[in-house]
């Protein structure tokens, strides 16, 4: 299957080379950076290392930065998309097993999820993640245990949903929309690292802003899509 890896970055200069050495490393597969307009040398970075990247003229948000990846993908032919951080968090030997998830046919969407063998900590960042399975199970019956991972694989007809439907973001009450539209979502277990460079948007406020967010997309917005007959 052809395989693209997106990688979305925003102000990753000090992360984005060793990312993406990661994936050359331990993948066969074509990547593309989409660089979100950071205002730091991630763009020169990527320019000096001759990597594949398309770089956007303002800052449009993660949301944004993966449509753009996903038209690509679909314009490109590919097969499977793989959403990957640019902040080094995110591991390239487990994108093997992502892939493997689908070309079994087990899946459309398959999510690196880092508490399918492992418990998840007691934490308030955890507290919310739970909070937004349940929404999750309580909307659709389908349990997610790690519903905030920004590691996923995506099929064609995936792809496909980004492409056609501008609302769809890389988020957990877009995988309750495509439950709901009859596409198969499963996990595979992953471990993920702690950022080294640079701080992640999410402060505790916002992460708990997010959370609640989600949540309430989730219940009151996402709920009322329509289920593929």
């Amino acid at each position: 299957m052809k395989v693209l890896i997106i990688v979305p970055a925003y102000n990753e200069e000090l992360n984005i080379e060793k990312t993406i050495n990661d994936i050359k490393n331990n993948t066969e597969f074509d990547y593309i950076i989409i660089n979100d307009c950071s205002k730091d040398n991630t763009k020169e970075v990527c320019e000096k290392n001759n990597f594949n990247f398309i770089s956007l003229p303002i800052n449009y948000g993660l949301t944004s930065a993966i449509q753009i990846g996903m038209k690509y993908a679909a314009k490109n032919d590919y097969d499977i998309a793989i959403q990957f951080d640019g902040d080094g968090q995110h591991q390239a030997k487990y994108i093997k097993d992502l892939v493997k998830k689908i070309e079994e046919n087990k899946c459309d969407i398959a999510i690196g999820s880092r508490f399918v063998t492992e418990k998840k900590p007691k934490t308030m960042r955890m507290l919310g993640s739970n909070l937004i399975s349940i929404a999750i199970k309580m909307v659709t019956g389908k349990t997610i245990k790690d519903p905030t991972s920004g590691m996923r694989a995506y099929n064609k007809k995936a792809i496909k949903m980004f492409v056609d439907n501008a609302s769809l973001s890389p988020e957990p009450d877009t995988m309750v929309y495509m439950i709901k539209k009859q596409m198969k979502v499963e996990e595979v277990q992953v471990e993920m690292k702690e950022r080294e460079f640079g701080e992640s948007y999410l402060n505790p406020i916002k992460s708990m802003q997010y959370m609640t967010n989600m949540f309430f997309s989730i219940i009151f917005i996402r709920a009322i899509t329509r289920k593929n007959k």
